[in-house]
């Protein structure tokens, strides 16, 4: 095993208010070989050399859903510590409620459809990892271990 190799990926829950209503922006996955066919949170990546974990979600942001964020509009709630299978990951979730220019699919060899969910009604076929940061933040849990 090679010592200090933990990826570390942002994990970014874009929501709203819509007429009373809490809605959170989900996409379904294709062809990444994790969790392809299944609905994801919007946004996610990995966070660069040198990059902050705000500057990261903000990057991501833009390029996968053509959006921008300033980076004190990342809201942290939650630290996962997931181990899925042989690949430990560490991610970072943060709430996006404000953001510029509407969320679209930039990259669709990646992303097959995007689309509002009321946040009291996710898809069951929401990853399960993403279920439970779900559950953590209206838990208020800054911290989960996940392993699959």
């Amino acid at each position: 095993m090679e010592k200090f190799k933990v990826p570390v990926a942002v994990v970014v829950l874009i929501a709203r208010n819509v007429g009373g209503i809490n809605q959170i922006l989900l996409q379904r996955r294709q062809n990444t070989g994790f969790g392809d066919g299944m609905w994801d949170f919007a946004c996610s990546g990995h966070v660069e050399e040198g990059e902050s974990l705000t500057a990261a979600c903000s990057r991501e942001c833009c390029e996968e859903l053509g959006i921008s964020a300033d980076a004190q509009d990342f809201e942290f709630f939650t630290l996962f510590y997931k181990r899925d299978g042989q690949v430990t990951y560490v991610n970072p979730y943060f709430v996006l409620q404000k953001f510029m220019g509407e969320p679209h699919i930039c990259e669709p060899h990646k992303c097959a459809e995007l689309e509002w969910f009321c946040a009291d009604n996710l898809p069951e076929d929401l990853l399960p990892d993403r279920k439970a940061a779900y559950n953590a933040l209206m838990q208020g849990l800054p911290y989960v271990e996940y392993t699959t």
